[in-house]
């Protein structure tokens, strides 16, 4: 399972075994400043996220990159079942190419809660 921990002025995504080769990396880290939004979603999104390079086992988890057709890029490693933490980049250049992060956890309101405070300027 994907796992998020804030540190040193960064929010890292570590991507474990499998993940990684879904993925394509073992870890995405963007600077607490490059957030502009964080919420916390009950569950699942079922939005339509675009055109994905990654895993969609339908309805129970939904792991890589997509590309909504309005240009949004995002981040995904959702699981259902979990609570899910969307994270607003300010921009793709500071999200290093990424303009949102949705992670399942089971910490997100936790997750949440910190990084406001933290990526407040």
């Amino acid at each position: 399972m994907t796992t998020l921990d804030v540190e040193d002025h960064l929010l890292t995504l570590a991507f474990p075994g499998w993940e990684r080769l879904m993925v394509g990396r073992a870890r995405y880290c963007v600077a607490l400043g490059a957030i502009d939004s964080v919420e916390v979603m009950s569950g699942w999104s079922s939005e339509i996220l675009g055109w994905r390079s990654g895993p969609a086992i339908s309805g129970f988890r939904k792991l890589g990159t997509f590309r909504h057709p309005d240009g949004t890029r995002r981040l995904v490693s959702m699981t259902r079942g979990l609570p899910l933490l969307r994270i607003r980049l300010r921009d793709r250049e500071a999200g290093a190419g990424f303009d949102e992060l949705l992670v399942s956890t089971p910490e997100a309101a936790d997750l949440a809660a910190e990084l406001d405070a933290l990526a407040r300027p």
